[in-house]
């Protein structure tokens, strides 16, 4: 065995789990992603999808994709800095910097391209990055590939943030990069503050919305609308792949900005676009959430029930507030071990565990979308409720 082989063979988490019969991870689903999907044959209620507009099986999102790909084929066959800019994409970008209310936009081939690609080339090797200790992996990813200093503060602390950009030299660049909701958690940023702070100490703002767009805001904008300070964010980050049931992920911000990251963000220059096919799928759904603002009320009535239904069972869901529950569990094995069960129950869920998050803090992640019913809501509680108790969970 080569020395490379060798020495990932000493990785051995998955063939342990697998052994134990708790392995949670690639499920395969034999459906469309809807409230209710097919896993070996069985149906099983979904609330591990993060599609919070649940318009990813959306027939007129579907027709929308069918008739770019017989317009324009199945991808593009190069970036968008050469010969993968499509007229379907400019319409796109368009569509999206009138609806987050900025002068520019640029598409990107995944959300997490757009964090890699963004933060990484912002700032320079004297300047500064300010992130909160939970922000997504891919913002992570851009500091790293950044030469600026990264500074961590405390989780949704703005003392903590404050006391950092104190100890910034005053007359570098310093860029504060913040989820709007925490993906694994749930729990708001406190942008306003933020937008004070940067303000205050003369920095810059990015926001990553991937979880807010569709759910906050006036025709689903997001937190920084939904907290009044869209104008003061700099940059906001938003990704097709959650409420807006495709693929992609973009960058709304000035001019100024996106004339340079479309020279110099490697991510956007040496990636292929987007297919046609998501293109025009991320459109239509951005014209359903705007006419259709039924659909996130609905999300927000199934969110407060849901809520309430968890505390009054007594789980320990932390600071949430949003569609994005976290069902604290506080062990590896047994996240695992109640994954297993709640999927024999019919109840699809996400477990989490270290070094996603530290051992102590494990969970079980519960989400949901505009297309789920009350009654199903309702039969989660319950299966949860019967595996939770069984577990120890909950007395």
């Amino acid at each position: 065995m080569k020395l490379l082989q060798a020495k990932l063979a000493q990785y051995t988490a998955p063939q342990e789990a697998k052994a134990a019969g708790v392995y949670p991870y690639f499920r395969a689903i034999s459906s469309e992603q809807d409230p209710e999907v097919i896993i070996n044959g069985k149906k099983v209620l979904m609330f591990g999808s993060n599609c919070y507009t649940g318009l990813v099986n959306d027939p007129r999102i579907k027709e929308a994709a069918i008739k770019a790909t017989k317009k324009y084929g199945t991808g593009c066959a190069g970036s968008p800095f050469l010969n993968g800019t499509l007229d379907l994409h400019k319409q796109l970008e368009a569509a999206i910097a009138e609806y987050i209310g900025k002068e520019d936009v640029m598409i990107y081939s995944t959300g997490f391209e757009v964090n890699l690609g963004v933060v990484s080339c912002l700032t320079g090797p004297k300047d500064y990055i300010l992130w909160d200790e939970l922000d997504h992996a891919s913002i992570i990813e851009g500091m790293r590939a950044s030469f600026s200093k990264a500074i961590k503060y405390r989780h949704n602390d703005m003392e903590s943030l404050e006391q950092k950009l104190k100890n910034c030299d005053p007359d570098r660049l310093k860029l504060i990069v913040s989820d709007s909701v925490f993906s694994m958690e749930g729990d708001v940023a406190d942008v306003k503050t933020i937008t004070e702070l940067a303000k205050k100490y003369n920095a810059a703002v990015m926001i990553d919305e991937a979880h807010g767009i569709g759910v906050f805001g006036e025709g689903g904008r997001g937190v920084c609308h939904a907290q009044g300070v869209a104008q003061d964010v700099d940059l906001i980050m938003g990704t097709f792949s959650k409420s807006f049931a495709s693929l992609g992920g973009f960058i709304a911000t000035d001019k100024e900005i996106t004339n340079f990251l479309r020279h110099h963000s490697r991510s956007y220059i040496f990636t292929a676009s987007i297919t046609p096919a998501s293109t025009a799928a991320a459109l239509k759904a951005l014209e359903i959430m705007q006419t259709e603002p039924e659909r996130q009320e609905h999300l927000w009535e199934l969110t407060n029930y849901a809520l309430e239904g968890f505390r009054n069972m007594g789980a320990e869901i932390g600071n949430t507030s949003t569609p994005i529950i976290p069902l604290f569990v506080r062990d590896n094995f047994k996240t695992f071990a109640i994954t297993r069960d709640l999927l024999d129950e019919g109840v699809f869920v996400n477990p989490v565990v270290s070094p996603a998050v530290a051992p102590q803090d494990t969970l079980i992640r519960f989400s949901l979308m505009a297309t789920h019913t009350k009654e199903q809501v309702t039969i989660a509680l319950e299966k949860i409720e019967k595996v939770f108790r069984a577990n120890g969970i909950i007395k």
